[in-house]
């Protein structure tokens, strides 16, 4: 099997011991993405709909590099500290994708790296494959 590792320098570099983004047999993994401005690393705080916001741009950015869009992507799990924000998910999700939406799985969960309030990753399928 060939893996193709994504890199683009519009999503937050890796911080740990895995890539932004595998690419393999015309599927692409993309790592979590936590509310993090790429060009200064520096994490969004503030209102959670900043943070989503950024996620998802963070999202967009590493789907292009792969030669995709969000619309490429067939899953996500959406990593929240705080359920009450489910809503605020619904809300910006709404922004970046059309229908159909992806297939998503939404997780609350006790802590999330660097004490963010959200991680999302996503798998997304090439058409060209």
């Amino acid at each position: 099997m060939k893996r193709e590792v994504i890199t683009t320098n519009q999503a937050p570099l890796a911080i740990g011991t895995y890539s932004q983004a595998i690419k393999a047999n015309g599927m692409v993994f993309i790592s979590g993405q936590i509310p993090l401005d790429p060009q200064t690393m520096s994490l969004i705080g503030g209102e959670i709909e900043k943070q989503i916001i950024q996620v998802f741009s963070n999202l967009r950015a590493i789907t292009h590099a792969a030669g995709g869009d969000l619309s490429a992507i067939v899953k996500l799990t959406v990593f929240l500290t705080n359920l009450d924000d489910f809503e605020t998910v619904n809300k910006v999700m709404a922004v970046f994708f059309a229908t159909p939406f992806p297939a998503r799985a939404v997780v609350g969960v006790a802590a999330l790296p660097k004490d963010v309030s959200i991680e999302v990753d996503a798998i997304m399928v090439l058409a060209d494959y």
